[in-house]
């Protein structure tokens, strides 16, 4: 049977309606129920010159005003983040197998006065558990130990506690939803050098190396601290599974560079499988039907394949 996805468009004024109008004219490893305005997709399928499946299946959460391509309305924010909850509580109730989201417009969310730091902490907060960032594409996964932080507030954020509990969900997810059975991950430094042996900064020697000392003892195959000018080599990566970055913009430029059109966003750690796209509203081609729509094709290809390796059982261990 195909798995049964939950896809939230996003922002109506940016690409996700286009995006998720692409993405109706084909068929797919699943089956997809869209959650969003239908006059914005039906606004985005005439502009393209496309049909609408005339038995589509839609969860229609109606604008607040009619959105204008490339011009957010704050007053549509509450509908955002309405589609968003209610296809995850729909993944948590057992109605659907997998989330697959479009990109949202945090700042419009936030002047509509509604606390947004994205998408994933919304969906942690509902499911009330710890969650990993990852973003994959066909060839890495880097993961997040701190995501959308202040660069000066990074180091103290990173402490043994929460590098645990980071590589845990990791470590887990590599071995039951991507059916690794031994995964290496590769740990980044967070300094130059990693450090220099605590000569360009501490964090490694005194709270990164120890971490994984102790992670090691519990049987992750884990590498590292490894200075991150050179963990992405070619040869390097080719024996690692994951990278672990400590911040936001070590670690996701050279997976953006690799492939762009084909990564994808995951959520770690929620009891459903969650990709999205891993691109933003894109207000600058909304309207134009020039956006690419690879990475959201990736990102149902890719939930689709997590649904199905979930509801396998898992071997005995």
């Amino acid at each position: 049977m195909r798995p049964r996805l939950a896809l939230v468009p996003g922002e109506p004024a940016g690409i996700g309606p286009e995006l998720v109008v692409r993405a109706l004219q084909r068929d797919w490893d699943a089956q997809l129920t869209v959650f969003g305005d239908r006059a914005s997709l039906a606004a985005a399928a005439h502009s393209l010159g496309l049909p609408l499946p005339p038995h589509l299946a839609l969860v229609d959460i109606a604008n607040a005003v009619p959105a204008t391509p490339g011009t957010p309305d704050p007053r549509n924010a509450p509908m955002v983040v309405d589609a968003l909850q209610r296809a995850a509580r729909g993944c948590l109730d057992g109605d659907f197998d997998g989330l697959v989201t479009g990109p949202v417009h945090k700042g419009v969310i936030n002047d509509a006065g509604i606390l947004f730091t994205g998408t994933t902490g919304l969906l942690a907060r509902q499911a009330g558990c710890e969650v990993v960032m990852m973003l994959a594409n066909p060839g890495m996964r880097v993961a997040l130990q701190t995501v959308h932080l202040p660069l000066r507030a990074v180091p103290d954020a990173i402490t043994a506690e929460a590098l645990a509990s980071t590589l845990r969900i990791v470590d887990a997810s590599l071995r039951h939803a991507f059916g690794i059975a031994e995964p290496t991950i590769a740990v980044l430094g967070l300094n130059p050098h990693a450090g220099e042996d605590g000569h360009l900064g501490h964090e490694e020697r005194d709270v990164i190396a120890p971490a994984l000392a102790r992670l090691r003892g519990e049987g992750m195959r884990l590498v590292g601290p490894l200075p991150a000018d050179t963990a992405f080599l070619p040869a390097k990566l080719a024996g690692f599974d994951a990278v672990l970055a400590m911040y936001h913009d070590q670690g996701l430029p050279v997976l953006k560079h690799s492939d762009f059109a084909n990564a994808v966003n995951l959520t770690l750690g929620l009891p459903y499988p969650r990709v999205a796209v891993d691109h933003g509203t894109a207000l600058d081609l909304a309207g134009t039907g020039t956006a690419d729509p690879s990475s959201l094709f990736a990102a149902i290809r890719t939930c689709a394949r997590l649904a199905t390796a979930s509801a396998r059982p898992r071997p005995a261990p």
